[in-house]
């Protein structure tokens, strides 16, 4: 290594989200030469590329923002849920704040992601045909990076347009007067089929599971009263890192079944009132644990919902009176009218466990029943979560090794960062870590801190090469395992197990705890980085277990 000519960074950053930013901030700060790539023109990760109309956070401000005072000091949000347009004004301001720029390169894709054992250090190819050599590489490409759209016979026959939610057009699509078909109805579906059904000539639903959907309880928000209340802001953005889901509060410390009915159901009002993701995040300790529990808070949930709805066979597809699954154990959605758009003539539900579609035309979608027209298709199919976006940058780390084939059958990780086998390399914000469960800004600062500390911690040592240890991976596998079989989350057919993408290994891909994930991460750092292989100056050795 000491002959070999030095790479042309010390860290390259791919992935410009909150975990790709927060990491070149804290990087640069603590004096490392570092690169940032992405391959969108503007960064923004998740809000580059979703940019479909009605696309807008699930999680409140300012518990979705950075806690850098510099950034929410001089910032004011116009809304509660801010929508994709202002989320990526707040990125520019962002860059333009912490004056990033100049170690930011836009529009430039990796295309693949090579560990040198000669040199030690990762090389890459860029679209561009440049190419790029760094010691330490941080892919920060977010859980939901890569789009998954099902494969259905004769869509290239279709002679409307189609697309993705996550790949929607950057000069955008009108969907006034058009004739659209909404396959999908998790969160992005919601979102496109308020907008849709307000000035669509026709929009059809294709539903495989019910969204047990929340309300959203927007409000429009003034500069005067953000001002007010930014003296608490510190304070907040403390709290988010001590509970479950990186929110301002967490479960109760009492069981459903331990209070009366009418305690019960009080609370779960005023959660429903006070909107956003409370019912899921404030609710009851067993809520997602214990299935009699569970059973309660759904029970509520559909009794809300059916009064919003007129049809009463449309209501038992929507809200239907057994849970098709325990609440939760998808991730809810916010809405701020989806159940009223089906009392309009134009807007039809299609339940696909009932009438399955068969095949795409060139006018339109085939199902077992007959022909619905259309001229746009929009597939809100959701990602290949937590390992899609990996795999698809062509990672190899030693030995030739692929990430694809490393994660064939199991996505294995340690502390949800490091991989045996692929040296010198942590993943922010992927699998085996809260990401799924938490807001993005506050997965994004607990690991950022991590790793700017412990890639410190070894320039400050002379470690010049570390890996997890394959036991320690394992360990750290199986715990996250084991944690959500302690859960409800196993009895649902969704991402967070990886469900939705066929042949996809089966598991829980996401540590179910923030504040549980963090106080770990904090104990391998106090007891110097455990569970690593570290190369020093003076050979190769192993941190304590």
């Amino acid at each position: 290594m000491s002959h070999s000519p030095p790479p042309d960074y010390d860290v390259v950053i791919v992935g410009a989200g909150f975990s790709g930013i927060y990491l070149l901030y804290k990087l640069r700060q603590a004096g490392f030469d570092v690169l940032l790539v992405d391959a969108a023109e503007q960064p923004g990760g998740i809000w580059y590329w979703n940019r479909y109309p009605g696309a807008r956070v699930d999680s409140q401000v300012p518990l979705y923002e950075f806690s850098i005072a510099e950034i929410w000091k001089s910032w004011t949000w116009s809304e509660r849920f801010p929508g994709w347009e202002e989320l990526r004004a707040y990125f520019l301001h962002v860059c333009d704040t912490l004056d990033l720029w100049p170690a930011m390169r836009m529009k430039t894709r990796v295309e693949s992601a090579q560990f040198d054992d000669d040199t030690a250090c990762w090389r890459l190819k860029l679209d561009d045909g440049g190419k790029v050599s760094a010691r330490f590489l941080l892919p920060a490409l977010g859980f939901a990076s890569q789009p998954y759209i099902p494969d259905i016979p004769g869509l290239s026959d279709f002679e409307g347009d189609w697309c993705h939610t996550a790949r929607w057009p950057q000069e955008g699509i009108d969907l006034s007067g058009r004739r659209i078909a909404l396959i999908g109805t998790g969160a992005s579906g919601v979102q496109v089929a308020q907008e849709a059904a307000s000035c669509a000539e026709q929009l059809t639903l294709f539903q495989r599971t019910p969204i047990l959907a929340l309300p959203m309880r927007q409000e429009k928000l003034d500069a005067d009263r953000q001002l007010r209340e930014k003296s608490e802001y510190p304070a907040v953005f403390q709290k988010r890192l001590t509970t479950s889901g990186g929110f301002e509060c967490q479960s109760l410390d009492i069981s459903a079944l331990a209070v009366t009915e009418e305690e019960r159901t009080t609370h779960f009002e005023d959660l429903w009132q006070r909107g956003g993701l409370r019912f899921w995040y404030h609710n009851f300790a067993d809520i997602l644990t214990n299935e009699d529990a569970n059973r309660h808070a759904y029970d509520f949930w559909r009794d809300k919902v059916r009064e919003r709805i007129c049809d009463p066979i449309i209501a038992e597809k929507l809200a239907p009176d057994e849970p098709p699954h325990p609440f939760g154990t998808k991730r809810p959605s916010l809405e701020q009218n989806y159940y009223e758009i089906f009392a309009q003539d134009s807007v039809t539900l299609v339940d696909l466990n009932d009438t399955a579609i068969t095949r795409v035309t060139q006018a339109g979608i085939e199902t077992a029943t007959g022909m619905i027209p259309c001229d746009l298709i929009v597939f809100a199919t959701g990602f290949d979560a937590g390992r899609g976006g990996l795999i698809d940058m062509n990672i190899t780390g030693r030995g030739g090794l692929a990430l694809a084939e490393a994660w064939k059958s199991e996505i294995k990780a340690y502390l949800g960062m490091a991989l045996a086998q692929f040296p010198n390399m942590l993943f922010a914000y992927g699998p085996l870590s809260p990401s799924g469960f938490s807001n993005g800004p506050t997965s994004a600062e607990i690991q950022g801190d991590w790793i700017c500390d412990f890639l410190i911690w070894l320039r400050d040592n002379s470690i010049g090469l570390f890996e997890a240890d394959a036991r320690a991976e394992r360990s750290w596998t199986d715990m996250v395992a084991q944690t959500g079989a302690m859960t409800l989350f196993p009895k649902a057919e969704s991402w967070y197990m990886g469900a939705n993408i066929p042949g996809k290994p089966r598991q829980l891909i996401n540590f179910p705890s923030v504040s549980g994930y963090a106080d770990l991460c904090h104990d391998v750092a106090r007891h110097d980085y455990r569970g690593f292989i570290r190369n020093t100056l003076s050979g190769l050795e192993t941190a304590p277990k």
